[in-house]
């Protein structure tokens, strides 16, 4: 199976609640349209310091992380985000590396958006066609 790579288009959540509320117009939401690496390794969205300038995100947290290499480094956890490919979309809060240059777009989201790699075809399909179901456990 060769690199997976995906469209993705990334808004600042809250913005998208101001939104809902009437503080700011659609208009005025912090988005970003990136290509994002499928790493079916990674957990959660990893994004860089720059994009998450970019996006306006604030870091809430840092903590220790794996890396694939077996090594660990510290890795600070931003504001949510909402994700957004095709007509399916995932609320999460991205890890954020300081020198990163590539997003990884990781199982949680994949999972939370119904969507699996096709390993023959190295794209993203819907678990489900394209229905989108949730699972409960």
């Amino acid at each position: 199976m060769g690199e997976v790579n995906v469209e993705l288009t990334l808004k600042n959540g809250a913005d998208l609640v101001r939104v809902s509320d009437g503080t700011i117009t659609e208009q005025n939401v912090r988005t970003v349209t990136v290509t994002a690496v499928v790493d079916t390794g990674a957990m959660l969205l990893v994004i860089g310091d720059e994009l998450r300038r970019k996006l306006g995100l604030e870091i809430l947290e840092s903590r220790t992380v794996a890396l694939a290499g077996g090594s660990t480094t510290n890795c600070n956890i931003a504001e949510p985000v909402e994700i957004h490919w095709k007509n399916r979309r995932s609320f999460i809060r991205p890890m954020v590396l300081p020198n990163e240059k590539e997003v990884l777009l990781g199982v949680i989201p994949l999972e939370e958006m119904d969507l699996m790699v096709d390993p023959v075809n190295n794209t993203l399909v819907g678990v489900h066609g394209d229905e989108i179901i949730s699972r409960l456990k």
